[in-house]
């Protein structure tokens, strides 16, 4: 089991209010960045036909578009970390709007691959990481929630887009449909403004830790002056040139703390995500040809992943609300593993499916597990690192997540071409996630131990200390009572130092 709900950011987050705002344009960043390369596909024939390459050159653009969208993460953790979430979107907005009216202009390949691959990626890039971050500085208890709120943005935005992106190249043709494609892409910037900072309650935390660090002060200054003529003061030099030799790992730890690879339960995570991405996604781009390989027409088909988008705008919400629940969010994590292999158990039974109702169930529960895994994508990794260090972990997170992003779908085609039949990559896809649902059970149930053991030792060791301590703060309080009391008896020393002088005279008489 977990352990309790605490927040380690300084202060208690609202849960609500202005946070739903937040939510809402979440959803609109986190939609646009993780659609927009699947709906951009519409205009692959075109743009074939008119620069004469061929598909494999073309389907370069959404393989660079993701890639600097995963690969990305560290510097939008980094601006994050610097400037805050919402100048980070704005700017993210803007490069998204530059990058596609820039396409719009572009007269060869190479072009449209620093437009749209690298230009607009990276504007997704800095989408996709500040809209997750900026609701775990808002929602605690109810984080479950607002991050399933959010990831539906996804295929609520995968439903609009993709018609959208039709009826735009039948009116206005491919440069026509990027331009419009650019302003409406700058909507993230209007999102972004959204992100308002909790400016009011990290002020009065400020307020209160410093009138905590004078008194702390105080006792410490009180404490050096008893200890002053103490023969076992000892300066430690040594330890102000360690300082210095750790101020520049504490600069970068600032930005991006790497620190996070000595965290247990972040690697657990990282290794089983990993993993987990080499067969997330390949399902998704084959499901239509694969449709069409077994006989079935081409609306038929494309009316699958219809089935699949709708079922998984539906899931995502729902496991948010399920997921903050008493009974599931202390156990978050084996919620997680299961929706990871349920996942691949959709599709190692899929190449049972010999017709289009066998199709129509399977999409039916690979949207439920798709949305269910994406729900809680974020949350489980906030859960185990903490608020205050997602920012980075989420950075580290998806770089490693690029390269089996990447891979994932080209070993399943090489797959398809070997063997000329779509089972082998759909059994490969399968077999991978069941194997990562399983590890990160298997990790997290030893990490939750581990953590309970540790937490045994540390409240053994407290009370072991307790009575040293009791018994040195009561020295200190004698002390600090006698320190600050000698002002105030000095009129009745100097009495009894003149009695004990008169005394004195008249013994010598």
């Amino acid at each position: 089991m977990s352990p309790p709900l605490t927040s380690d950011l300084g202060y208690v987050p609202p849960d609500g209010g202005w946070g739903w705002a937040v939510v809402f344009g979440s959803s609109i960043s986190v939609g646009f960045s993780y659609t927009f390369p699947k709906a951009f596909t519409i205009y692959f024939k075109e743009l074939q036909a008119v620069f004469s390459i061929s598909y494999s050159q073309l389907a370069w653009i959404t393989s660079i578009m993701c890639a600097t969208t995963y690969g990305g993460g560290p510097i939008s953790s980094i601006l994050v970390n610097r400037y805050g979430s919402r100048p980070v979107v704005i700017l993210g907005g803007l490069l998204c709007g530059i990058g596609m009216v820039s396409a719009a202009f572009c007269t060869s390949i190479i072009q449209l691959y620093i437009c749209v691959g690298f230009i607009t990626g990276l504007g997704l890039a800095l989408n996709l990481q500040p809209s997750v971050i900026i609701i775990g500085r808002y929602f605690l208890k109810r984080r479950p929630i607002a991050n399933g709120l959010a990831m539906a943005g996804s295929p609520v935005m995968l439903c609009t887009l993709a018609p959208l992106n039709q009826f735009l190249f039948d009116n206005y043709g491919w440069r026509g449909s990027f331009l419009i494609l650019g302003a409406i892409l700058l909507h993230c910037c209007v999102a972004g403004a959204l992100f308002r900072p909790i400016s009011a309650d990290k002020a009065s935390v400020k307020t209160q830790s410093i009138e905590e660090g004078k008194e702390v002060l105080k006792e410490e200054v009180t404490k050096d002056v008893i200890e002053m003529n103490s023969p076992t003061n000892i300066r430690m030099e040594t330890k102000t040139e360690e300082e210095e030799e750790r101020d520049c790992c504490e600069k970068v730890n600032k930005y991006l703390d790497f620190s996070l690879f000595k965290h247990r339960g972040f690697l657990i995570y990282l290794i089983g995500n990993v993993l987990m991405f080499l067969g997330f996604f390949a399902p998704i781009v084959f499901l239509a040809p694969y449709a069409k390989h077994i006989g079935i027409d081409e609306y038929s088909a494309a009316f699958l992943l219809s089935i699949l988008a709708i079922v998984d705008m539906v899931a995502r919400p729902t496991t948010g609300i399920i997921a903050n629940s008493k009974w599931v969010r202390p156990r978050i994590q084996y919620f997680f593993s299961f929706s990871i292999a349920f996942n691949g158990t959709c599709h190692l039974l899929c190449p049972l499916a010999s017709g289009y109702t066998g199709l129509v169930i399977y999409s039916v529960f690979f949207g439920l597990a798709f949305g269910m895994v994406c729900a809680m994508l974020f949350e489980t990794l906030m859960d185990l690192v903490g608020a205050s260090r997602f920012t980075s972990a989420v950075g580290l997170v998806t770089i490693a997540e690029c390269c089996t992003i990447l891979l994932g779908p080209p070993i399943g085609g090489t797959l398809i071409d070997t063997f000329g039949d779509y089972k082998y990559m759909f059994i490969k896809c399968g077999a991978v996630m069941v194997l990562a649902g399983t590890f990160l059970f298997i990790m997290n149930y030893y990490n939750y131990r581990m953590l309970a053991k540790e937490e045994k030792k540390r409240k053994a060791k407290e009370e072991d200390t307790k009575p040293v301590r009791t018994e040195n703060e009561g020295r200190n309080n004698w002390n600090k009572e006698h320190v600050q009391d000698g002002p105030e008896l000095e009129p009745l020393r100097e009495e009894q130092e003149g009695l004990k002088k008169e005394a004195n005279g008249t013994n010598e008489v």
